[in-house]
């Protein structure tokens, strides 16, 4: 997507109409159908000012359907707007289409068809360099990344939509909000156009487990590639999700991290496992640590045996303190290249990472505007 992005220029050889058809289809995940027949009056604002596209989705029969969008996203429709009023400019707007078809078309009532939007970007795609992508292939028994083409088969125009999908699902946007995004009745109809990354996440895991620590911050994790698979099935049904790391414990673990007799106390516990992709996570907490005992020890209006109770102990301080110095040594000793694969690692697996919620409120993102190399 990146590289596509960067040559969308060479799509106003055929027409900046085309050009700006494409970014629409990147930026919005809709349908080449939903596009190209667009009118001309389809964007509007909220009530808040942001903006929206206005479609109808012509598969469900639900017309008026109304898409947030960028910015950006809408300065492209203003432009082609301005373009197609200059061609027409006798035509009244609530007549006009956003992009008019080429043909038989003196008035600019007619749109241009999907077929035409899917000609110009096929003959587009055939012009392209072979796009290189790291792929991991297996040599003589091992794993190895090398950089292959990209099946140019895989680059149409209804494919921008399932692209769409996948990258708010990596930005961490929520199933239900997704559904709403791609204008589905049934989330499981969501579900299908973006993959979970199993094989993706499956190395970021192994990646990350490899700098896994128990609450003493001795490292746990044998690197003989025969336990992966044993680690693989942990993870799937012997731990549980705790604040800034992971419980073992049997018992917890059947209970789904709810029977345990010292919660939020888990760097105390023999069954607590951490590891590098919790580093942030415990730098905040031990911030936290820190500010609470300052405050409790200038609050004056609590009795003794309070103040005790609520006030972190030096021991915890100590162990999560430790801790961290532990991760950032580990992370200080690899090389640019394993410290860099890390963090890629580090990236995906927090992405998609069930929270352990504390029980406080949570205030719902604004939707990213995740076009990578997004181009004037």
């Amino acid at each position: 997507m990146r590289v596509l992005c960067e040559r969308l220029h060479e799509l106003e050889i055929g027409g900046h109409q085309t050009r700006i058809a494409v970014e629409l289809l990147i930026d919005t995940g809709r349908r080449p159908g939903e596009i190209s027949r667009l009118d001309y009056e389809c964007l509007d604002r909220d009530s808040d000012g942001k903006p929206v596209l206005i479609y109808d989705n012509h598969k469900a029969l639900r017309n008026g359907r109304r898409l947030p969008i960028p910015e950006a996203t809408a300065a492209l429709i203003l432009t082609q707007q301005q373009r197609t009023r200059e061609r027409f400019p006798d035509t009244p707007t609530k007549k006009l289409k956003l992009f008019p078809s080429v043909v038989a078309n003196p008035d600019g009532t007619k749109a241009a068809t999907s077929e035409w939007l899917t000609d110009r970007h096929r003959a587009w795609v055939k012009t392209l360099p072979d796009i290189l992508i790291p792929t991991v292939v297996e040599v003589e028994g091992e794993r190895v990344t090398k950089m292959l083409p990209f099946d140019r088969n895989k680059i149409f125009p209804y494919a921008y939509r399932h692209t769409y999908a996948q990258r708010h699902a990596d930005a961490g946007v929520e199933p239900d909000v997704l559904r709403v995004l791609m204008d589905h009745r049934q989330l499981e109809t969501t579900q299908r156009y973006y993959r979970v990354g199993q094989e993706r996440r499956r190395e970021a895991v192994d990646r990350v487990t490899t700098m896994q620590f128990d609450r003493h911050g001795n490292r746990v994790w044998r690197t003989a590639k025969a336990l992966l698979d044993s680690e693989h099935a942990r993870r799937a049904v012997g731990e549980v999700a705790v604040p800034y790391g992971v419980c073992t414990e049997p018992s917890n673990v059947a209970a789904g991290g709810h029977d345990c007799p010292v919660r939020f106390r888990c760097v105390g516990c023999g069954h607590f496992r951490t590891d590098i992709s919790y580093l942030p996570d415990l730098e905040a907490y031990l911030a936290d640590l820190l500010r609470n005992r300052e405050r409790l020890a200038a609050f004056a209006h609590a009795d003794g045996w309070a103040r005790d109770e609520a006030m972190p102990s030096d021991e915890e301080i100590t162990r999560v303190r430790r801790l961290v110095r532990r991760l950032k040594e580990d992370l200080d000793d690899l090389t640019d290249d394993d410290r860099l694969k890390i963090q890629e690692a580090v990236a995906l697996v927090r992405r998609s990472r069930q929270v352990v919620s504390l029980g406080m409120p949570r205030i719902r993102q604004p939707l990213p505007d995740i076009r990578p190399e997004r181009t004037a």
